[in-house]
């Protein structure tokens, strides 16, 4: 790997404090990754992409800074990355998913709020994310209410910009988000001192519809028995695309396809086909904690109703809309359609679950909820109750990022896979 430490000097990191975390890093992704047995070959790129998550591709933000281009961070799929591609900006998601700053996080935080809002403050003010470090503007969302309140104090240190997520999807609602998306397009204009027009955001609608369609294969993929790819591995892609270039991203992806088709057609796959076939659903995730846990414990994992699983690439713009007016009304209309657990009432996501469980032939699933995440937590009485209705037992597991819980966990994951094995 290529020496950094200038340019995260430049950022502003703090270079040892930032080296120690990725020590960490490398001590666990060789056990929790890389010794994975039966792995594609096209899965070394995805590799190659999380070793210089802090390098390489920092580098290229920081180039196209140079040049006059801006950096967009997020937290969200709610924020409208074909209007940031429209005019030539890049968009990366912030650092989460690590106990990084929790002490410093909890000097303007309260302790018991979720660890994701703590993990993402936390690495800002302690100065360990280069993502955050490059970024020009970040873009918030309204939903939760620990995220919308912690954005005022974020925006403090880092120009934040927030946008209003409804919390229905009523008529009105829908009128609502459509002006925060246009609200949101002035914003980057004022942003890159650059329009957005039919043409530029046309582009950028093709561009991301292709890097989501490459997902829908390699989801189609998976409801293959024997899975053809780990769950790991299948998070592994996710997460590098939401930080990669999406052109390089979708031919990656694309040649990953390629591989998992000619497993299926041979019936290749990378466990037993008798291995119990897991869905997760929950608190969106941010590292391997819970997939690791599942497919140590005798699972496997064939699909995520989550942000980092199929909300991320199920929906696809309309490419056909002729006009500027038209082709807003179409982001808007997508980025509507995740099923995140804030909105009420939230029969689309219960039924998206059950649909996923019967496509996919789960036996089980594994419902993830971050400590104090209340909205997840709250809708999980709904999920497990149409789950027990077409017969899916349903393991809730309430967690953070850290270590502590792992034996008590895997424990509970044993029980609950050979139950459903049997």
């Amino acid at each position: 790997m290529a020496d950094y430490r200038s340019m995260y000097e430049e950022l502003g990191m703090d270079v040892e404090l930032h080296e120690q975390l990725m020590a960490g890093f490398s001590q666990m992704y060789p056990q929790m990754i890389l010794d994975q047995p039966n792995r594609p070959e096209s899965m070394s790129y995805f590799d190659y992409a999380y070793s210089e998550m802090h390098g390489a591709r920092i580098k290229e933000l920081q180039d196209h800074r140079a040049r006059g281009g801006k950096v967009v961070g997020f937290f969200c799929l709610y924020m409208p990355e074909e209007i940031v591609r429209a005019v030539g900006g890049q968009c990366i998601g912030l650092c989460a998913g690590a106990e990084v700053g929790t002490a410093e996080a909890e000097n303007v935080l309260p302790r018991n709020l979720c660890p994701l809002i703590k993990s993402f403050m936390g690495f800002k003010l302690t100065r360990t994310c280069p993502y955050f470090q490059c970024s020009d503007l970040v873009v918030g969302e309204t939903t939760c209410d620990g995220k919308k309140k912690t954005y005022e104090i974020l925006n403090e240190i880092v120009p934040t910009y927030m946008l209003e997520v409804p919390q229905m999807k009523s008529p009105e609602d829908r009128v609502l988000w459509l002006e925060q998306v246009k609200r949101f397009k002035v914003e980057v204009e004022r942003l890159t001192d650059t329009q957005v027009n039919q043409e530029n955001l046309g582009q950028a609608i093709k561009l991301l519809n292709q890097r989501n369609r490459v997902f829908q294969r390699l989801g189609a993929t998976r409801r293959a028995n024997p899975a053809p790819i780990s769950g790991k591995d299948a998070l592994l892609a996710m997460l590098a695309a939401i930080n990669d270039d999406p052109t390089r991203c979708t031919e990656k992806v694309s040649n990953l396809c390629d591989e998992l088709e000619a497993r299926v057609a041979r019936g290749e796959g990378v466990v037993d086909p008798s291995t119990p076939r897991i869905m997760y659903t929950g608190t969106p995730t941010a590292n391997f904690k819970l997939h690791h846990l599942i497919e140590t414990s005798g699972g496997s994992i064939v699909c995520e109703d989550a942000c980092s699983g199929s909300r991320f690439y199920r929906i696809l713009i309309d490419e056909t809309q002729d006009g500027l007016e038209s082709q807003l009304m179409a982001i808007s209309e997508k980025y509507l359609e995740a099923d995140c657990a804030h909105f009420t009432p939230n029969n689309e996501r219960i039924e998206n679950i059950v649909r996923l469980a019967r496509e996919y032939d789960v036996a089980g699933v594994v419902y993830g909820v971050l400590h104090f995440c209340h909205t997840y937590a709250v809708e999980f009485y709904r999920v497990q109750k149409a789950l027990a209705k077409i017969g899916i037992p349903t393991l809730l597991v309430e967690t953070d990022y850290g270590q502590g819980d792992v034996g008590q966990l895997k424990t509970r994951m044993e029980a609950f896979i050979e139950m459903i094995g049997n």
